[in-house]
């Protein structure tokens, strides 16, 4: 699989009597089997203000490199998709609640990150080849 893009963003309210102010879209972008698809992820934007309750990140953005900001909202549809592949035949996926939420962050491996990011900035894109190298393994 070939990671293409992730990026995240803060919906606005386009009508007045709707709640778009409330969620975040996390989009990751990939190619597999000649095919281009993006992974479109709907969540509470309160989930973003409790960050460390189920990552190591402390506050926005999580990773600067090479003076490029990632904040939060840009690695959410990439862990989902790590975390469970099943997800690359969806086109959406709605959390709303903080339990699923947080378990798609658990035993994913933090530290391997930002070598996707380094890839996306210096090559336009990243060869995934196993979802589990981004999963810790019980020792």
């Amino acid at each position: 699989m070939l990671i293409k893009e992730c990026r995240g963003f803060e919906l606005e309210k386009e009508k007045s009597n709707t709640s778009e102010d409330f969620f975040n879209r996390s989009e990751v972008t990939f190619s597999e089997d000649g095919l281009e698809r993006t992974l479109h992820v709907l969540y509470v934007r309160y989930f973003d203000e409790v960050i460390q309750e189920f990552t190591p990140y402390q506050q926005d953005p999580i990773i600067v490199q090479e003076g490029k900001e990632v904040k939060f909202k840009d690695i959410v549809a990439l862990v989902c998709l790590l975390k469970n592949p099943g997800l690359r035949g969806r086109k959406r996926l709605y959390i709303n609640s903080k339990h699923e939420f947080a378990a798609n962050f658990q035993d994913i491996n933090f530290n391997k990150l930002p070598e996707i990011f380094l890839a996306l900035n210096q090559k336009s894109s990243y060869e995934l080849r196993s979802p589990l190298e981004f999963i810790m393994q019980p020792q």
